[in-house]
């Protein structure tokens, strides 16, 4: 477990250097089950309007048993699952008051000079009477509004999802401009319509935003798609867990694994006593990430897939914090 706590230290030290090797959501997973506490990386932290919450994930060759949504009867609306940073951006009274980056979906970090750059600095304003949506001038009904989206940067550029993360926290603005980035939105908060597919359309007609709605998104890096009940009362009335909304969720693919050595297996006693092995790995690059080190579980499991020292193993991330070693490659 220490050997994580440092890990999550480096990760830490890299993202607040504006470097991040990991993504928010593997940082907070990761955090949570080992206990580690950021010490000294807080300070800048600033709530969320409304919490940004992460999705269950569930995978292509299980979503016909696990598919959390095989009963409900009404209509969904399937999107790109885009594979970049995402963010908060809080509009009061039409002016862009804050962005956030999602942090632990709680809280964070404040990139509002940046983001300045790729979004509308003010929106027109909400006219909802007779529950009629409309953006118009000079009808102001609710002051503040939270749009959440991605900022994503073109899949032809190496380690994408890193390069566009690690642009929100330049310092220099300068450079920060000069980087191939576009924010699309795929959330609105609080909601007016009925519909999830149309409040995204007027935001896009009326406010001048990108959204996930507009195409496939095929130039960008994608890990999946994203299904969501439309109806957004029967999306709310589902609730949610402590980390995801119960009426949406991330279909994702089961991805290729890479192949590299197994130089030596490590053993690390956890806080309630169990020893875990973990595989030292020759370095390879996975997803836009270095990976040095990979679960082994246990001793059965080594046993399982005949692993020897110096042997070559396939290792993925897909639905993994931890890059997880799956089988061995005979040559």
């Amino acid at each position: 477990m220490e050997n994580i706590k440092e890990y999550l230290r480096k990760a830490s030290e890299a993202y607040y250097k504006g470097e991040p090797f990991i993504s928010d959501e593997e940082f907070d997973e990761l955090a949570r089950v080992s206990g580690y506490e950021e010490v000294g990386t807080t300070t800048g932290r600033i709530p969320h309007a409304f919490r940004m919450y992460s999705l269950q994930k569930v995978f292509e060759h299980e979503h016909s048993k696990k598919n959390p949504l095989k009963n409900y009867k009404g209509i969904v609306t399937w999107t790109p699952k885009l594979d970049g940073a995402a963010v908060s951006l809080l509009y009061v009274n039409g002016k862009l008051h804050r962005a956030l980056t999602r942090g632990d979906g709680k809280t964070g970090i404040d990139i509002t000079e940046n983001m300045k750059h790729l979004v509308p600095n003010s929106i027109k304003d909400i006219d909802t009477s007779l529950n009629n949506f409309r953006w118009c001038e000079g009808h102001s009904v609710n002051p503040m509004m939270q749009i959440t989206g991605e900022v994503v940067a073109p899949s032809r550029i190496k380690n994408a999802r890193n390069y566009a993360a690690g642009a929100l926290q330049l310092k220099d603005y300068g450079e920060f401009i000069m980087r191939e980035l576009e924010f699309i939105a795929y959330g609105v908060e609080p909601t007016y319509l009925k519909s999830y597919y149309s409040e995204l359309n007027q935001l896009k007609e009326c406010a001048g935003f990108t959204t996930i709605i507009d195409q496939e998104w095929h130039e960008y890096p994608t890990d999946g798609m994203v299904c969501r009940i439309d109806n957004q009362k029967e999306f709310k009335e589902y609730g949610y867990t402590s980390h995801h909304p119960r009426g949406a969720y991330a279909l994702k693919r089961v991805q290729k694994g890479v192949t590299t050595t197994l130089v030596d297996v490590i053993w690390n006693v956890g806080k309630s006593g169990v020893v875990a092995p973990v595989g030292i790995l020759a370095p390879v690059d996975i997803d836009g990430a270095i990976v040095s080190k990979a679960t082994l579980h246990n001793i059965a499991y080594i046993e399982a897939l005949n692993l020897e020292i110096g042997c070559k193993v396939e290792v993925i991330r897909s639905g993994e914090i931890i890059p997880k070693i799956i089988r061995r490659v005979y040559e």
